[in-house]
């Protein structure tokens, strides 16, 4: 079967950190661009970056410095390390290849 489960959300305080996990089923992450977004509450879907199939990664200048997107291919897993967390970043963060969606995983900050 063809997924992706998320994981690793939470609440945290202004200035922490979380990382946030998108495991993969049914396909390599290594064999596909995978991409971060996510949706804050009313807000319109925000792109975060992407991994590429190579390896290389890309960012929007909104998180470029803050946020990282990592590849573990022995696990099939995509990570999204958040630092210096805002008020502003409390969204359901999401993972995507294509259309493949996964199931969201929310981040509070306070």
């Amino acid at each position: 079967q063809v997924q992706l489960v998320e994981s690793g959300g939470g609440s945290v305080q202004a200035g922490g950190s979380l990382r946030l996990s998108c495991a993969a089923s049914g396909f390599a992450v290594s064999s596909a661009y995978m991409r971060r977004v996510r949706q804050a509450p009313g807000k319109v879907i925000q792109y975060l970056g992407g991994i590429h199939q190579d390896g290389a990664t890309t960012y929007p200048e909104s998180v470029r410095g803050r946020f990282t997107i990592s590849r573990d291919n022995a696990k099939n897993t995509i990570y999204l390390q958040l630092n210096s967390l805002k008020f502003e970043d409390t969204a359901m963060y999401y993972c995507g290849k294509g259309e493949l969606i996964g199931q969201g995983t929310q981040v509070t900050v306070s």
